[in-house]
């Protein structure tokens, strides 16, 4: 056996085995959810009558199933703050501040705790009488609690928030990364010809990191369209939280409608993709 032999085997060993998990767990179930998707599976009857694409005309001719995407405008908005945030801390932590790895991990931790678990720490956050409505009490600001995951007005805003402190960690962590990649030259020339930290952080930092930020706001808006996880756990999409994730578990295991459940995950499937080559084709339109 020769050297390009040698090589192709060697890639193929080592790529079988992701390659088959990539099959088996994310195409496989695709394919099977595309086809049940034609049909009135109620998810337990050995039966799978096809009947076609009823399934995706009942989804655009009922209104209540595109309604819940405007609970996806909190966590759109919320990416935002959260990025800005991210950015924020990012650029002042990699310069010297004192304590900063301190305030790395701290800013990190929320990030690798188990997301039940967050939705247990917030659920005990906002109850009535709880650590937010204590804090506000400590602070003079008695008047303002209340039931924050009942009132349908600000229920949205809350989970918004948890899930601003939940994944703002990961951001930071990859605009650091990217920011401390550039090279101390340019800051030391920029010190030289008198910039202060503003103007470091516009013509330098910002145009360096451009790429990394471009991709954080389409993962950050896809990850706003398929909200699921926090308001799940929290609330269950009860009060007006549920999105359209949450709208689709309930549509297949709540009321076994597991072909029109079907239908709607490739709906957003669509949307995500959607979403993410319009993104995609505007920064490469500023771009040029």
């Amino acid at each position: 056996m020769n050297y390009k032999q040698q090589k192709i085997v060697i890639i193929i060993a080592f790529s079988i085995i992701p390659v088959g998990l990539l099959i088996t767990f994310s195409y496989l179930p695709l394919f099977n959810m595309l086809m049940y998707s034609f049909t009135s599976w109620n998810g337990t009857s050995p039966i799978k009558e096809f009947i076609g694409l009823s399934n995706y005309f009942e989804i655009f001719t009922r209104p209540e199933y595109f309604s819940v995407f405007t609970v996806s405008l909190y966590y759109f908005f919320a990416t935002f703050i959260q990025m800005a945030l991210a950015l924020y801390f990012a650029t002042i932590l990699s310069f010297k501040v004192r304590f900063k790895n301190l305030f790395k991990g701290a800013i990190f931790f929320p990030y690798l705790l188990n997301g039940v678990a967050i939705g247990f720490i917030f659920l005990f956050f906002f109850r009535p009488d709880g650590t937010l409505d204590s804090l506000l009490g400590i602070l003079g600001l008695g008047e303002w609690t209340q039931y924050w995951l009942r009132d349908p007005n600000m229920i949205n805003v809350s989970l918004a928030g948890t899930s601003i402190w939940r994944y703002m960690g990961l951001n930071f962590l990859i605009f650091l990364g990217a920011i401390q990649s550039i090279s101390a030259e340019i800051y030391e020339a920029a010190d030289i010809d008198g910039a202060n930290s503003w103007h470091k952080f516009r013509y330098i930092i910002l145009p360096s990191i451009r790429r990394i930020v471009e991709l954080n706001v389409i993962l950050a808006i896809s990850g706003a369209i398929s909200v699921f996880e926090i308001p799940f756990i929290m609330t269950g999409g009860a009060n007006g939280s549920s999105t359209f994730v949450i709208q689709t578990i309930d549509t297949a295991f709540k009321f076994s409608k597991v072909g029109l459940a079907s239908a709607m995950g490739i709906v957003l499937l669509i949307i995500v993709i959607f979403v993410t080559v319009l993104q995609r084709l505007l920064f490469k339109e500023r771009r040029v």
